[in-house]
């Protein structure tokens, strides 16, 4: 379903990744962990081609997402970002009521049926454990929600186009511990359901969250097992060195 095959990314003449091969389990989360600078953002964003936006970037391989190879020439990105959802780091509510957030990608993907919407609405913000905080105040703007609860929103705002997978970068980093925890609780209820990957400093994070964990270092992946197996019993000198904190 979600694939890096002999991936290669240049920023310039500066290669940021470095033959990347792997292959991501559906309906399963995988941790993108490593220290600062060494790729995993920048994997993360092949996946909906958000590094297209950069000038200057070149991409060598192929990034396969449900059978297609996003990189062919003849992709729609607009369709490929409504399958593969995104959610950042810092929460990025448009400056619009709950509900128009929500309905947002609906509307621009020519959804016109206000029942349709309406529905949909509900159950993204049901599927992101956010209905029942917000259900009485759709209409107030969505920067009167606190940080947590805008996250939350930005991730019902994905959600809503149906997505197949969703793309998290440091979704937690900005939050405090409570909303933390909600995040997490979230993620392990959405991937009964979606593909999800996530960049993540927090090493205690990618082992709650996540089945499967990507080591990266210096643009290369070093290793890639159950999130179990790479706390407990890495193959590689260098995973040990950076999940026991000798290094990061």
């Amino acid at each position: 379903m979600i694939e890096a095959k002999n991936l290669n990314l240049y920023y310039g003449t500066f290669q940021a990744l470095n033959d990347i091969n792997l292959k991501l389990p559906e309906k399963s989360v995988t941790a993108l962990i490593g220290p600062s600078g060494c790729g995993k953002s920048t994997f993360l964003r092949t996946f909906n081609r958000m590094n297209d936006l950069i000038p200057g970037v070149r991409i060598e391989g192929e990034v396969i997402v449900n059978d297609r190879n996003i990189y062919n020439k003849q992709i729609d990105i607009d369709q490929l970002r409504k399958s593969v959802g995104m959610v950042f780091q810092k929460p990025n509510p448009f400056a619009k009521s709950i509900y128009e957030n929500v309905a947002f990608g609906l509307r621009v993907n020519g959804v016109s049926d206000e029942k349709k919407i309406k529905a949909r609405v509900e159950e993204s913000l049901q599927q992101a454990a956010l209905w029942d905080e917000v259900k009485d105040n759709l209409k107030k703007s969505a920067y009167a929600l606190s940080g947590g609860q805008q996250q939350r929103l930005c991730i019902a705002r994905a959600l809503a186009v149906e997505p197949t997978i969703l793309l998290m970068d440091e979704p937690a980093s900005a939050l405090d511990p409570i909303s933390t925890s909600k995040i997490e609780e979230l993620i392990h209820e959405l991937k009964k359901q979606y593909t999800i990957l996530i960049v993540t400093h927090n090493m205690q994070q990618a082992a709650r969250v996540s089945d499967y964990t990507a080591f990266f270092y210096m643009g290369s992946l070093i290793e890639f097992d159950e999130t179990k197996t790479i706390f407990t019993h890495p193959v590689k000198q260098q995973t040990q060195n950076y999940v026991t904190g000798r290094f990061g």
